[in-house]
């Protein structure tokens, strides 16, 4: 995290003080990079500092925590230049690097490099000082010894039989994640409200008002409902929505009810990423901090994590050019992604609600056996 944080400092700064386009490259690069990072670390150690019955919403805040910035970049930047946002978003990054001295090593990894009386200290710590974490702590060194004596922990443990199984989930989640279509409509929300003809101006605004509340939504459910039912109804919402845009926009270009489809595009663009901010936002990145044992989880997470940043990178950029081939046809494929996300995740994203990282592990380990037989 410190390096993530040391990354995007340099990089905001590069940008904030830019003299050519060079600078700004640098900056992008370099700050794209510290998020890469933070993006997959901080979701890894939330879950592997919290208790088990409020894992998930301690790691799905996450996902509320960066909509509040979000939020707060679309409303400042209708008033302040660029390069004062961009010394703006340097300043969390400051605050987390001094915020990270008084913060705990995971206890999960201070198991994984053999330090037993330090991983009892931040137990204590996190726990509180007159916890019994004699159990807790018990759990995290037999499981982590398992898995290190199992394998060698190098790359080719990634395609061992037993952790296929996981590796497809997490490798899943991110494309779904982001072949649904979800980088493309918050990144060009302005513009397919701007084709369907509703006031960008109103539009941009509304939506940064409902993306603090709607990743609220996704928080207070997690440990409730499961992370299966939320990533079903989620996924759901997002097929049905995205339908129902292209159908929005075949009316436009029908000129059909041409009062109507303006309101209707927008309130069915809110509803997409209200569904997706309840589950599909955060839930692949909460999934992906639990499944994975800790011999693999810097490389397993590192893989996923590319995969989910490069396909990102390729529907924003494609987004346009789909647009240009068909407005509805766009929108009809991201349906379709869904109606194949649905069948996914019903047949092979396990649930992990409730039970701690070792049970979770422990059982995914057999999963590929179970599901075999069946």
């Amino acid at each position: 995290m410190w390096v993530s944080d040391l990354l995007c400092i340099i990089g905001w700064f590069s940008i904030a003080f830019a003299k050519d386009v060079m600078w700004l490259n640098f900056g992008r690069i370099s700050s794209g990079i510290g998020l890469g990072l933070i993006s997959y670390v901080v979701p890894v150690y939330i879950a592997e500092i919290s208790p088990k019955h409020v894992r998930g919403t301690f790691t799905f805040s996450n996902q509320l925590l960066q909509n509040s910035g979000l939020a707060m970049v679309y409303f400042s930047g209708n008033f302040l230049n660029w390069r004062i946002l961009a010394l703006l978003g340097a300043l969390p990054c400051f605050i987390q690097v001094i915020g990270l001295f008084f913060v705990p090593e995971s206890p999960r990894w201070l198991a994984k490099v053999g330090s037993d009386k330090e991983l009892e200290n931040s137990l204590l710590r996190l726990r509180g000082g007159n916890a019994d974490i004699s159990r807790e702590a018990s759990d995290i060194q037999v499981m982590t010894k398992m898995v290190e004596n199992d394998s060698n922990s190098s790359f080719c443990d990634l395609f061992q039989r037993k952790y296929r199984y996981t590796l497809v989930v997490g490798i899943g989640l991110m494309l779904i994640q982001q072949f649904s279509g979800s980088s493309a409509v918050l990144s060009y929300a302005s513009t397919i409200l701007r084709k369907a003809g509703f006031s960008v101006t109103i539009g941009s605004t509304l939506l940064g008002l409902f993306m603090i509340p709607k990743a609220m939504i996704g928080v207070i459910l997690v440990d409730k409902w499961g992370r299966r039912p939320l990533l079903l109804t989620s996924v759901s919402g997002m097929c049905i929505t995205s339908m129902l845009i292209g159908v929005a926009f075949t009316l436009q270009k029908m000129q059909l009810l041409p009062e109507l489809t303006p309101v209707f595009t927008f309130i069915c663009v809110t509803l997409y990423i209200g569904t997706y901010a309840i589950g599909l936002g955060g839930l692949p990145w909460v999934i992906m901090s639990e499944i994975f044992p800790m011999n693999i989880k810097v490389t397993a997470g590192s893989i996923v994590t590319l995969v989910s940043w490069s396909s990102s990178s390729i529907v924003t950029y494609a987004f346009n050019f789909l647009l240009e081939w068909s407005t509805q046809g766009t929108f009809y494929v991201f349906g379709a992604v869904g109606g194949l996300a649905l069948l996914f995740i019903w047949l092979l994203v396990p649930e992990t609600k409730g039970l701690s990282l070792e049970e979770i592990q422990a059982s995914l380990i057999r999963e590929p056996d179970r599901i075999n037989q069946s």
